[in-house]
C-alpha cells in the first residue's frame, strides 16, 4: 500500500511537510515554518510536529525540498537535528539552507544531495524526478515520484508566466508527458485557487520598474523580498541602463545576492555595487538602494530608514520608495504605518495597490485549470493553502469534470492510501503546531500562551506576603505590585480595597494549625479576580506569592 501523509501546510499558509510512505520506506518533501499568529505572543517560529517521523526514523530515505522559502525550508535545521538522512534540493535550495544551518551550528556534518530540475534520482523505492517550475523564487521544482503504485505528481510552488525575464518556465511539457503516461494522483498548490485570471507576468513588474527609474530624479530605494532573486536581478539590470550605483543593505540582502551571484543567477556587472560608506560620493540620481523591509518588519533596514534609526541612510525629499512586494495578510498595518513615516519625511512610496510593481508566485483560476487539464490525474489532491484555498481549487477540478470521488480535500495527518488503484483515507496521524521560542522548542503550550495573552491584554497583580511558619501570623504585607494593570497613583483605591480582600482572607483562617499555603494563594487569587472584574471589569494575571519563614 502507497500512503501520502501530509503533516502541515493543508489548512494553513506555512508548515509545508509532507510524507510518501511504502512498506519500509518513507520519503520526506519539504520541511516549512510559518511564523506565528497574533494569539501566539513571544514565539519566534513555528514548526511542524515530527512525532509521526520519530516513531519511523529508521525508515527515512531522505527529504526532498521543492525549493528555498522559509515556508518549505525553513524547519529542516530542526528537522536535521533529529534525523541523519540525505537532503535533495537545487544549488541555489541548499545553499540557503546552508546559511541558516549555520545558525543551528550543523554545517559540515550533513549528506546533501545537489539535483537539477532534469534529473532522476533513486530515493529508497521512489524514484524521482524534478521538473522545473516558474516561481518567486529561483530554482524551483516540481516533483514526478514514480511508485509501484503509479505516479505522484507535486506541483511544488509554481505560477505559468509566458514571459518570465528569467528564463525559468514552468516546464509544461514535461507535465503534459506524465499526463500522457498516466498519473495515479496529482498534489497542487492552492494558494491562489479563489483568484480569477492569470497572474501578471514578470516582465510587466520590470516594465513598472523601467517607468520609475525614467521618471525618477532622486534617489530610488527599492525593497524587495530577500528571496526574490529575479527582481533583484531586475533592478540591477535597470541601474545599469540607467547609469546608477547600487548598495545592498539588509543582512538577509547581501547574503541571498551573495549566494545568487555565486549560483549564477544574479549578473552584477563589475563596479556597480558600492557599500554603505560611498553614498555620499555620488548625487542621488546616481543611487538606487535594494533593502529588505517590504513587510515593514520592526526590525528592518526600511523599517529603521523610516524611523530615522538607520545609522547610514536618511530618508529626504526627492527619494522615490518602492515596496515591491505583496501585503502579506497581518502585515497590513505594520507597513502602512511605515509607508506614512516615509511620507512624512517627504519621500514618495510607491506600492501594490497603487501601481503594477509586483506579482504573485502562485497560479491563479486559469493557471490552475491548464495544469490540471495537462495532468489530467486520476486523484486530485489541493495542497498549500487555507481551507478555503483546498475548497476552491477542489471546485475548479469538479467544474472541469473530474469526478466528485476522485478530488479529496485532506487535512493535516489525514493518511491518503492507494492500493490496486484505488483511492481511500485513513488516520489521522499525530500532528500539529510546535512553538519554537528563543532556544526552547516545543516547551510552550497552550497554558503558558493564555497567560501572556492576559497579560497583553489586562497586565499583571502580584501580592506579596510572609508570614510565620509556626504561627501563621502576618510578618511582612500584603503588598500589592501591579504591571500594566492600572497606573498606581490613579489606581491606588482599587489597590488599597485588594489588600483589604487579602487581609479578610487572612482572618478567615484557623490558626495555629498548619496551614496549606497553596490553598490560601489559591483563594486569595479567586477573591481578587472576582473583585477586579466587578469594579474595573478587567482579568489581570495575579500571583499570590505567600513566603513562609
Amino acid at each position: 500500500m502507497l500512503k501520502v501523509i501530509p503533516l502541515g501546510g493543508l489548512g494553513e499558509i506555512g508548515l509545508n511537510m509532507m510524507v510518501v510512505e511504502q512498506g519500509p520506506d518513507l520519503l520526506v518533501i519539504d520541511a516549512g515554518l510559518m511564523f506565528p499568529d497574533d494569539y501566539m505572543p513571544g514565539v519566534d517560529l513555528v514548526i511542524p510536529d515530527f512525532t509521526y517521523l520519530k516513531e519511523r526514523q529508521e525508515k527515512i530515505r531522505g527529504i526532498v525540498l521543492t525549493h528555498g522559502h522559509e515556508d518549505h525550508i525553513g524547519a529542516v535545521p530542526f528537522f536535521l537535528k533529529h534525523f541523519s538522512v540525505p537532503v535533495f534540493g537545487t544549488g541555489f535550495t541548499l545553499a540557503l539552507l546552508e546559511e541558516k544551518l549555520k545558525e543551528h551550528y550543523l554545517v559540515g556534518r550533513l549528506d546533501f544531495r545537489r539535483i537539477r530540475a532534469g534529473d532522476t534520482t533513486r530515493i529508497g523505492p521512489f524514484e524521482v524526478e524534478y521538473i522545473q517550475v516558474n516561481h518567486s523564487i529561483v530554482d524551483g521544482v516540481g516533483l514526478a515520484i514514480k511508485t509501484s503504485e503509479g505516479i505522484l505528481l507535486h506541483s511544488g510552488d509554481f505560477r505559468i508566466d509566458p514571459t518570465p525575464v528569467d528564463s525559468q518556465f514552468t516546464d509544461l511539457v514535461r507535465f503534459a508527458h506524465f499526463g500522457e503516461k498516466g498519473v495515479l494522483a496529482f498534489f497542487s498548490d492552492s494558494t491562489n485557487a479563489e483568484k480569477e485570471g492569470y497572474t501578471l507576468s514578470e516582465k510587466d513588474v520590470k516594465k513598472t520598474l523601467e517607468d520609475l527609474f525614467q521618471q525618477s530624479t532622486g534617489r530610488l530605494i527599492v525593497a524587495s523580498f530577500a528571496s526574490n532573486i529575479t527582481r533583484i536581478q531586475e533592478v540591477i539590470s535597470l541601474a545599469e541602463k540607467f547609469g546608477r550605483k547600487v548598495l545592498f543593505n539588509g543582512k538577509s540582502m547581501v547574503t541571498n545576492v551573495g549566494i545568487a551571484v555565486q549560483q549564477g543567477f544574479i549578473h552584477l556587472p563589475e563596479d556597480i555595487e558600492i557599500g554603505e560608506n560611498q553614498i555620499g560620493q555620488f548625487p542621488d540620481h546616481k543611487l538606487v538602494v535594494v533593502t529588505t523591509g517590504s513587510q515593514g518588519e520592526p526590525m528592518s533596514a526600511l523599517t529603521r530608514m523610516a524611523q530615522r534609526r538607520h545609522k547610514g541612510i536618511e530618508i529626504k525629499h526627492g527619494d522615490t520608495i518602492i515596496l515591491s512586494s505583496r501585503f502579506i495578510p497581518g502585515n497590513e498595518k505594520a507597513i502602512t504605518s511605515v509607508i506614512n513615516r516615509l511620507y512624512r519625511l517627504g519621500a514618495d512610496v510607491v506600492y501594490e495597490r497603487v501601481s503594477d510593481i509586483h506579482t504573485s508566485g502562485h497560479a491563479k483560476k486559469e493557471e490552475l485549470k491548464c495544469m490540471l487539464s495537462l495532468v489530467r490525474p486520476r486523484y486530485f489532491v489541493p495542497i498549500h493553502g487555507e481551507y478555503r484555498h483546498l475548497v476552491k481549487h477542489a471546485q475548479i477540478a469538479l467544474d472541469m469534470g473530474m469526478p466528485e470521488e476522485c478530488v479529496l480535500i485532506a487535512q493535516d495527518g489525514d493518511i491518503v492510501c492507494f492500493e490496486d488503484g484505488c483511492m481511500r483515507v485513513e488516520g489521522p496521524v499525530v500532528t500539529g503546531k510546535i512553538l519554537v521560542d528563543g532556544k526552547g522548542v516545543g516547551d510552550i503550550g497552550e497554558i503558558v500562551l493564555r497567560e501572556r495573552r492576559k497579560l497583553s491584554r489586562h497586565g499583571m497583580v502580584v501580592i506579596l506576603l510572609i508570614v510565620d511558619a509556626e504561627t501563621g501570623e502576618t510578618v511582612y504585607g500584603p503588598e500589592i505590585i501591579s504591571r500594566g494593570f492600572v497606573f498606581e497613583e490613579q489606581g491606588r483605591f482599587i489597590l488599597e480595597d485588594a489588600e483589604c480582600i487579602v487581609l479578610e482572607v487572612l482572618d478567615e483562617l484557623q490558626r495555629p494549625a498548619p496551614m496549606d499555603w497553596r490553598a490560601v494563594e489559591t483563594e486569595i487569587g479567586r477573591r481578587l479576580k472576582r473583585f477586579f472584574y466587578h469594579v474595573i471589569e478587567r482579568s489581570p494575571l495575579i500571583t499570590p506569592v505567600i513566603i513562609a519563614i
